[in-house]
């Protein structure tokens, strides 16, 4: 009852705030529309296609076998979960937590496995880090790439952290691979269906903070972290921001100066990921009766583990 209470709450809350500030609220729909265009749709949608048709053809399966010592021993899981560790690296959020679902949902791997993976193989991914975050924000391929690395590193650590020691991988039953026909048409309507998934998360986060923002709540949150923090107040904007959306975060540090506190603030949104990324990872995994409990877990870590292995490589990346 006390969930059903805060969930009504919060969503007659966030009407009330499009209704008393539409015309900002359009313009964040216009903005995240923007993103999903330019950013999410070119970097995400080849890699959701690739992935499915990998799906398709097996590959987990082949990937069993030959990584099954490597991924048992530093992360308790079997060879097939590096798929989701591989996709997840290379094409961002959330196709790490998607290939997991499928993979559960297949047979490929235990459903625990499956939560499991989810608290290191959601990623994001290297079109946005480099692009958007190094070029972007600090004008600088070299700084993407090593937040890129940061970030790839964190989330290795955090599948370190929440392995459980000494458990035992669950034996998963063999699943049927059909590649007679029809496997790219399949993966392609399945992306479809997961892009939109995604783009519809980030548009309605983005009208909701372009609200917050009229309201006022943005910038006196941000006027106080930055007293208490000393961080400038473009940064301390740009973390509130990044707690509910990644791409407005990482938008709002292009105001900030180009220091080492900033470039650490950069990853640490980055491996938080927001909560539109959490959102869209829950129902990416919902089909497969996935908890998220560990990915959430592993997104604290990554974004711990991102500012400070970011901030102990600013001298490498400028």
């Amino acid at each position: 009852m006390s969930r059903f209470i805060s969930g009504c709450a919060l969503s007659l809350a966030a009407l009330a705030a499009l209704f008393l500030w539409s015309p900002e609220a359009m313009e964040g729909v216009r903005t995240g529309l923007g993103i999903c265009a330019q950013v999410i749709i070119p970097s995400l949608f080849p890699f959701f296609v690739l992935g499915a048709a990998i799906m398709e053809l097996g590959l987990p399966q082949r990937l069993s076998k030959l990584l099954s010592p490597v991924m048992s021993r530093l992360f308790a899981v079997s060879g097939a979960g590096a798929c989701a560790l591989l996709l997840g690296v290379m094409g961002g959020y959330p196709l790490g937590a998607s290939c997991a679902a499928a993979l559960a949902g297949r047979g490929a791997i235990s459903r625990d496995e499956a939560e499991r993976l989810l608290g290191f193989c959601n990623t994001s991914g290297p079109a946005f880090l480099i692009g958007a975050a190094g070029v972007g924000t600090f004008g600088s391929v070299r700084a993407g790439l090593v937040l890129y690395t940061c970030h790839v590193l964190a989330a290795l650590t955090a599948g370190l952290l929440t392995r459980r020691a000494g458990s035992a991988i669950s034996a998963a039953e063999a699943f049927s691979v059909d590649i007679t026909h029809g496997v790219f048409s399949r993966a392609v309507t399945a992306s479809v269906k997961n892009i939109l998934n995604v783009c519809g998360f980030v548009v309605i986060f983005t009208a909701l903070t372009a609200a917050l923002d009229a309201s006022g709540f943005l910038p006196r949150a941000a006027g106080e972290v930055a007293a208490r923090t000393g961080l400038e107040l473009s940064a301390a904007r740009a973390v509130l921001t990044g707690f509910f959306e990644i791409g407005g975060g990482i938008n709002a540090l292009r105001a900030c100066s180009a220091s080492r506190i900033n470039f650490a603030l950069c990853a640490l949104i980055i491996g938080w990921g927001g909560l539109s990324v959490h959102m869209q990872t829950a129902a990416s995994v919902s089909g497969a009766k996935l908890k998220t409990a560990r990915h959430f877990l592993g997104r604290l870590f990554s974004a711990g583990f991102s500012a400070l292995y970011a901030f102990a490589a600013w001298g490498v990346a400028f």
